[in-house]
């Protein structure tokens, strides 16, 4: 216990380090999710208003021009690109095309 009124002694004050510069870094959506790119195929089974109701049921993104656009290009050229998105997405609409009889494949990159 302290008695008296003098000043009272402490430690000298050592300087207090500077705080860590933290750069942000920030990442693209496609950085963090490259795109894949859903692939359909030409084929000679399914007609070609099963097709475009197919895409239309699958992939939420295609309006009924865009659908017939796909199916003439994979028609014409063999093959034709549907969506470009991250790739579980991609999986999705290759799974559901696939159950519409349709063959379909995924690109990475």
């Amino acid at each position: 216990m302290r008695t008296g009124t003098g000043p009272v002694a402490t430690s000298p004050a050592t300087p207090t380090p500077p705080a860590p510069v933290i750069e942000e870094q920030t990442k693209s959506l496609e950085e963090l999710l490259p795109p894949a790119t859903v692939v359909l195929h030409n084929d000679d089974v399914n007609s070609m208003d099963h097709v475009v109701h197919a895409l239309l049921v699958s992939v939420p993104e295609v309006d009924l021009e865009r659908a017939a656009e796909i199916m003439l290009l994979a028609h014409n050229h063999g093959e034709a690109d549907v969506i470009s998105c991250p790739l579980e997405r991609a999986e999705l609409y290759r799974d559901r095309l696939e159950s519409h009889g349709l063959t379909a494949t995924i690109r990475r990159g």
